[in-house]
């Protein structure tokens, strides 16, 4: 099989090193030949493994994407609205992480088991959703195209590394604070998060809710072509390290089952249920750490309408949220063109 050539934008943080560790993953079917690693000057020079390699990481710049086949962004958005033109004119597929080009017209938003048919032929930048929208739809997808939701209402407990490194590396030295007796200072939020709940993820808005939750309400509604969806979202901030859960409330047009739910989603590629109440079995960040696929159980109906479930939803935000769903498009994309 002919190997793709392939540059990765951010090659020093969280995200981008996970889409290298993907890759290493995924070679069967998306053989990597040439891989470039690049990042901002502060990051250029230094030395990082990919896919069995040590190379160098390169300062970014117009030549970064000659002669590649795909160009993962796991950079800030100003960097991705710079460069992810230039990597499309230079011929190569833009996946990007950021939420840039997310809700542009005319730029699919994808997770390939959901809508990878939104990709054209001629589509050049392919945008990745956010971690936790990516999760929540592979659950709300299967249950709208069988079932048809009318609603959803959705509470967030995200991890820490959905802020980066220096978020996970705060939540060490509080915790470590907070053990040795001494005082906790915050050190990636406004408030320590160690042993703490934090209502906020992002930016608030002027109508009270925050750019987290705005995300999710948009990118499921384009995602799953329901620009009218009525969703509401709480995003929670909580001192995990790994994993984002949700707790998912979906009103349907008509009367569904947890059974006809759970066996719905046991066909869903990607889905796997964790769901036994009697053996206390349910999903939990520290079981979805590590891997891809995205974990739903506590299904259940409500107990005034039977047209509504609650459920729970667990996955690892650096695999399936990020690094794991960048990857799966490009594969799709390469097993469908060649």
């Amino acid at each position: 099989m002919q190997s793709v050539n392939i540059v990765i934008v951010g090659a020093a943080g969280l995200v981008g090193q996970e889409i290298a560790g993907v890759l290493a993953e995924h070679t069967s079917a998306l053989p990597v030949g040439e891989i470039r690693l690049v990042a901002s000057d502060r990051s250029a020079g230094h030395e990082l493994v990919a896919l069995g390699r040590r190379l160098t990481v390169e300062a970014i710049s117009v030549e970064s994407f000659r002669d590649m086949d795909f160009a993962f962004f796991a950079a800030p958005n100003d960097v991705s609205a710079h460069y992810a033109p230039i990597a499309a004119q230079a011929g190569a597929v833009a996946i990007d992480k950021s939420s840039h080009f997310r809700m542009q017209g005319g730029i699919p938003l994808v997770v390939p088991e959901v809508n990878f048919d939104h990709i054209g032929a001629d589509d050049r930048i392919i945008a990745s959703p956010n971690c936790s929208t990516i999760q929540l739809v592979m659950a709300l997808g299967p249950l709208d195209r069988a079932f048809g939701i009318t609603r959803v209402i959705v509470s967030t407990y995200q991890s820490v590394s959905g802020s980066g490194r220096e978020a996970l590396d705060g939540l060490e030295a509080e915790t470590r604070a907070w053990a040795a007796g001494e005082a906790t200072e915050p050190r990636a939020y406004r408030d320590p998060i160690a042993f703490n709940v934090l209502a906020q993820c992002d930016a608030f808005q002027s109508d009270g809710f925050t750019k987290e939750e705005l995300k999710l309400r948009q990118e499921t509604r384009k995602i799953l072509g329901r620009p009218d969806l009525p969703l509401a979202a709480t995003a929670v901030r909580v001192p995990v390290r790994v994993g984002h859960a949700e707790a998912v409330s979906v009103e349907f047009a008509r009367k569904v089952s947890p059974e006809e739910a759970r066996e719905l989603l046991r066909g869903q590629r990607g889905v796997r249920i964790v769901d036994d109440p009697a053996a206390e079995i349910y999903p939990t960040p520290l079981a979805a750490a590590g891997q891809d696929d995205v974990l739903v159980g506590r299904m259940r109906q409500d107990p005034d309408r039977d047209d509504t479930l609650h459920f729970f939803v667990v996955a690892d935000n650096l695999r399936k949220g990020a690094a794991t769903n960048a990857v799966q498009i490009a594969e799709a994309l390469w097993l469908k063109r060649n």
